[in-house]
């Protein structure tokens, strides 16, 4: 089984594969990344501590880099969704315990997972919903958990105002919990409670299902 602790490998270092190497590596983890052009590995090879060239859809290829040896790997690859698959099945074959793949479509998604990845990312649709969320002027942040859950930060309105929570009834009537707050003119977050009380110049970050939590920041 994969641990936190094992070294990643990258396989395409497009905008997406290259910040999520970088980001790995800044965190500590020791990370592998592949490309097959050369224009790109030359750029990296001075941020990070191992780039190689590599053609990722050939298996003899991604035998000679010690791809066999990660417990997990990304493929990253973007615009083409052949040379994703292959690697993807590839990776499946020489049996990686944790294969994270990015996908451009549901199709290519289903693919994907059909073939043995075992996570499956939409990070542009992911942040440009996120996005969404930030530009509406409603949410100061959107996180979604899966597609039935997640946490949003906000300002609290008008009903939960001077009111402890415990007494406001939230969840019973808007479906949704705060789970942290940070007070006004205090620098961070803290656990909110059933004797928090919040004001208007209150940040809260509540739970719930996207419909609820929608509704919710509506009330503002």
């Amino acid at each position: 089984m994969a641990s936190h602790k094992d070294p990643v490998a990258v396989i395409g270092l497009g905008r997406f594969g290259t910040a999520l190497a970088l980001e790995l590596a800044g965190g500590g983890t020791e990370v592998l990344a592949v490309d097959d052009r050369p224009d790109l590995v030359q750029r990296m090879s001075g941020q990070l501590g191992q780039v190689v060239l590599a053609d990722s859809t050939d298996l003899d290829a991604l035998r000679e880099i010690g791809i066999a040896d990660f417990n997990r790997v990304v493929v990253a690859i973007g615009a083409d969704v052949e040379a994703s698959i292959l690697t993807t099945a590839l990776l499946a074959e020489l049996e990686i315990p944790d294969i994270w793949a990015k996908a451009n479509s549901q199709q290519h998604a289903t693919i994907l997972e059909r073939i043995g990845a075992h996570h499956v990312v939409f990070p542009e649709h992911e942040m440009g919903e996120r996005v969404a969320h930030l530009v509406s002027g409603r949410l100061l942040d959107w996180v979604e958990l899966d597609p039935a859950w997640v946490f949003a930060k906000t300002t609290p309105p008008r009903e939960l105002v001077g009111v402890p929570l415990g007494e406001s009834g939230l969840r019973k009537k808007h479906r949704v919990t705060v789970v942290s707050v940070r007070p006004e003119h205090q620098p961070s977050y803290t656990h909110a409670g059933t004797d928090t009380v919040l004001t208007y110049g209150s940040v809260i970050v509540i739970a719930g299902r996207p419909e609820d939590v929608e509704r919710f920041v509506d009330l503002r």
